[in-house]
């Protein structure tokens, strides 16, 4: 009796070991996913994430004849106090052709405030072949109350997109942000 308590205990508790590395596993899984859904989505493109390229990646890129039509939207999310646009709504150019476009944020309140763009293109199987190679939604943006500041993004459609049976009668893509203020914004507030 006591040899079959015994080997129901050690079973027990290998049981319980088991879970317990199941537990953390899927405890370590649960932290991992947001960075891990981030890389696959900037590897894909998946859900119009757009791809970062160096300046040295973009110059071997070859523009071709065929046009593409660049849309841009500027959003902030309710509450906060800018006013955030493009400098112009659509620009056309070429597919691998390097452009620059500008938008424009104010921030209207009277408290420094530090922003952060979220972003976005559509239709969505075309962000695996927009890349940016300089954009101010790379960093944070600080503006002091009042200030007004004119953002570059420098951009290309890559020529792989002609190949993409699924993207390459595209003739228009969005390029769409939106600035929400950031967690560093609260201590960019004046002490009372």
């Amino acid at each position: 009796m006591a040899l079959a308590l015994d080997a129901a205990s050690r079973r027990n508790r290998k049981v319980a070991l088991i879970a317990a590395i199941g537990a953390l596993a899927m405890l370590g899984l649960g932290f991992a996913s947001v960075p891990l859904y981030r890389m696959f989505c900037q590897a894909t493109g998946f859900n119009g994430t757009t791809q970062r390229s160096t300046a040295a990646q973009a110059a071997a890129v070859k523009a071709t004849g065929r046009p593409i039509t660049i849309r841009f939207d500027g959003n902030v999310v309710r509450g906060m106090p800018w006013q955030f646009r493009p400098e112009q709504v659509t620009q056309d150019g070429h597919i691998g052709e390097r452009k620059i476009a500008f938008f424009i944020a104010k921030n209207t309140s009277s408290r420094p405030i530090v922003g952060r763009a979220i972003f976005n293109v559509t239709p969505e199987q075309t962000g695996a072949y927009f890349h940016k190679i300089q954009c101010f939604c790379f960093n944070e943006q600080r503006l002091e109350p009042g200030e007004e500041v004119r953002m570059p993004v420098i951009y290309y459609v890559d020529p792989e997109i002609l190949n993409d049976p699924n993207a390459k009668d595209v003739s228009e893509i969005t390029l769409s942000y939106t600035f929400m203020e950031a967690a560093d914004s609260v201590q960019a507030a004046p002490k009372n």
